[in-house]
């Protein structure tokens, strides 16, 4: 491999053979202003085949409700990003990859291979109600590429996710820029190379390009394999998954990949006599957003490289020539790498003919300024070069007469500076220098804010502005809760906020703002996360009990629960407010324990599960069975006893209508001869007062008779 990185000098006579082409290594600072290699492998040749490279995770950090990691850069050119999310615990952690994944024979396989051993991330939402979404954000170091990456989101069943992405300038991404390629099932039999995992070849989640939603089988089933894949056709700042639960306790997966493909070239010296390879030129590969990405230098064969940067177009390489060499070609090239490595992005130099022109272009704060045109114009005819990315330009074989030095302001800015003039005298060999100009960006006047939830950062929710005119711009908050709108049009400006799923807003969810001269800051919205609580009613036994009503009391107002087949209840997108839940039990049950339970919800959204209850069974008293009570005698007695005799005609206490020891229908109880009359399920104390007045009565009526008779 030829040597690379050499100090930039100006060349001694050059060898006039070419030798085969070699591959210059990256300098250790390439590799830091790549941001790093292709993740997880290493580089390949100049020209090799397309290569890989699958999302790496930091440790997860925080808990529930509050998690954050990293991903590192998927290749060269490709930034890194920074996730935060309100998922809930349990099952949420970066997996290995080791037991399941994207087999080569999925659709993304197809394409970006297998990833086996390749790690992703397992969310949930905030709750497990169909209310209590999560929200997911990936902040990027700078906008992605656009195009030669993936995103795939998997597990996609008893659940749906909404995909929501700004781009480069802020606004909001459209359904098609987002770049749903299909759904699939990496579970499905006959895939080659698939985990061991049971999946249906027709279970693949459907795609609503209206709402952006990623939404599982029409049953809310639990499955396995089910998963849909995008490639965004559009650089994106940032990445909002927003995950709801449809049914049961789902999860759902996230990978991230890009392709990989190498640029090289070769730089030569064509100067008349010491024509060939050229060593020690500065090549600079710049991003499509003209970001500086890495850097090399040409070998002694003349050859460069710059491997493993993300597969997309908008490549440039720029060309520094060693002191005393002037480019031939232009000193930016294009490399194009959407569709095959860049192999041949060439150029060519010379020694400086007298005489030379240069400066530099930069804004009114001093900052390079690359890729502006800047033209010498005079006795020869004009010519025209752009300046590099430190914003310095180069003309020579300038003839000798008047001239003038002219700049062409890109968009955005205007020239300070006024056309510059220079004479070259006859016969010189001096140098013109210091033809420099300052351009002024034009006034850029925006609007700004921050979506906050009890003090605390709200990522992804939807801000729209609506301005004169009617236009309209949308964006997403960021992973600090920010947002804002640039280059607005002055006049009157409305701008709203719509709260991300599990929040509601707090105060005026719109406000009208004045655009003028200057930026409109602070226009901030404050939001609630909206709470819940739950739990489960059980037996003493844990037995879960169904169809249990429990009853809530609110801000809102009395409402009713009832437990599911399992005996859960869920109660969710409570605002801030004090409720009591009481469990209502059944006949045939008592509360074994508290009967409600009481909690607060702040702007904060606190989630409280595991309220709850567990009821007893009354026992029911086994029927007993008493002999009845014997019947009183039913003739007269013989003799005058002082009691009623009860014969015929005469009024006396009559037979009861249960025997001693019997217990009569309805009633509980035993009796016996001589002792108390049964119980019958009423109050014994009426029929014996009837009793008692009956005995005297019949003895009144008994004596009267006794007196009429002796009377006779």
């Amino acid at each position: 491999m030829a040597p690379s990185h050499q100090p930039a000098r100006q060349p001694a006579p050059r060898a006039r053979r070419r030798s085969p082409r070699l591959v210059a290594v990256l300098s250790a600072a390439a590799v830091a202003l790549s941001g790093g290699l292709v993740a997880g492998g290493v580089l390949a040749p100049a020209s090799a085949v397309t290569t890989t490279g699958w999302a790496d995770w930091a440790p997860l950090d925080g808990g529930p409700g509050s998690w954050s990691t990293s991903v590192a850069p998927l290749a060269g050119g490709f930034p890194g990003s920074q996730m935060s999310s309100d998922s809930r615990g349990g099952g949420v952690a970066v997996i290995s990859g080791a037991t399941t994944w994207l087999s080569a024979g999925t659709p993304v396989g197809q394409r970006y291979g297998s990833s086996r051993d390749e790690q992703y991330l397992n969310l949930r939402p905030r709750v497990d109600s169909s209310t209590g979404a999560s929200t997911t954000t990936y902040t990027f170091d700078r906008p992605t590429p656009a195009s030669g990456w993936t995103f795939v989101l998997g597990d996609i069943d008893a659940d749906q996710v909404q995909v929501s992405a700004t781009g480069a300038d802020g606004r909001l991404l459209t359904a098609t820029e987002l770049g749903y390629q299909g759904g699939f099932n990496y579970c499905a039999p006959g895939l080659a190379g698939k985990p061991s995992c049971t999946g249906v070849a027709t279970d693949v989640p459907s795609w609503d390009a209206t709402t952006r939603t990623l939404t599982g089988n029409a049953a809310a089933i639990d499955t396995s394999g089910s998963a849909g894949w995008f490639e965004p056709s559009a650089p994106v700042s940032t990445l909002t998954l927003t995950f709801t639960r449809r049914a049961g306790f789902p999860v759902y997966q996230t990978w991230f990949a890009a392709l990989a493909r190498d640029v090289s070239g070769v730089v030569s010296d064509v100067t008349p006599g010491a024509e060939g390879p050229l060593e020690g030129a500065t090549l600079t590969l710049l991003g499509p957003a003209g970001e500086t990405l890495a850097t090399s230098f040409s070998g002694p064969d003349g050859s460069y490289s710059f491997e493993g940067f993300t597969a997309t177009l908008g490549y440039q390489v720029e060309l520094a020539a060693p002191d005393g060499s002037i480019a031939t070609s232009p000193v930016r090239l294009p490399a194009d790498l959407s569709t095959a490595d860049a192999s041949a992005v060439d150029f060519t130099v010379r020694d400086i003919i007298p005489a030379a022109v240069s400066g530099t272009v930069r804004d009114s704060d001093g900052l390079a300024l690359g890729g502006v045109a800047v033209t010498v114009d005079g006795p020869g005819g004009p010519q025209t070069v752009v300046t590099r990315s430190d914003g310095s330009y180069l003309v020579d074989s300038v003839p000798v007469g008047d001239h003038v030095v002219t700049v062409t302001a890109p968009d955005g800015y205007t020239a300070l500076t006024p056309p510059l003039t220079f004479t070259v005298p006859p016969d010189s060999q001096t140098p013109v220098t210091d033809q420099d100009f300052v351009l002024q960006a034009a006034p850029e006047v925006s609007l700004s804010g921050a979506v906050t939830a009890s003090g605390t950062a709200v990522p992804g929710a939807l801000v729209t502005a609506t301005g004169p005119g009617g236009a309209t711009l949308q964006t997403l908050t960021a992973l600090d809760g920010g947002y804002s709108f640039g280059d607005l049009a002055p006049g009157a400006w409305s701008v709203t906020v719509d709260p991300p799923a599990g929040h509601v807003v707090l105060g005026a969810g719109t406000r009208e703002e004045t655009v003028g001269g200057t930026d409109v800051t602070d226009v901030d919205f404050a939001l609630a996360a909206l709470g819940a609580v739950s739990g489960q009613v059980t037996d003493e036994a844990g037995t879960p009990l169904a169809g249990v009503d429990l009853r809530v009391d609110g801000p809102e107002g009395p409402g009713t629960l009832t437990t599911d087949a399992s005996g859960a209840y869920a109660l969710d997108e409570l605002a801030p407010g004090t409720y009591t839940v009481s469990v209502v039990p059944p006949e045939g049950y008592t509360a074994a324990g508290p009967e409600s339970v009481t909690v607060t919800v702040t702007a904060a959204g606190e989630v409280y599960a595991d309220q709850s209850f567990v009821l007893a069974a009354v026992p029911t008293p086994e029927p007993t069975t008493t002999e009845p009570t014997a019947p009183p005698t039913a003739g007269p007695t013989t003799e005058p006893s002082g009691q009623p005799s009860g014969g015929p005609g005469d009024p006396g206490t009559g037979a009861p209508t249960t025997a001693p020891g019997a217990v009569p229908p309805g009633g509980t109880g035993t009796g016996g001869d001589g002792g108390r009359l049964p119980t019958t399920g009423s109050d014994p104390a009426a029929p014996l007062a009837v009793a008692a007045l009956l005995l005297v009565v019949g003895a009144g009526t008994l004596a009267v008779r006794r007196r009429g008779a002796a009377g006779r």
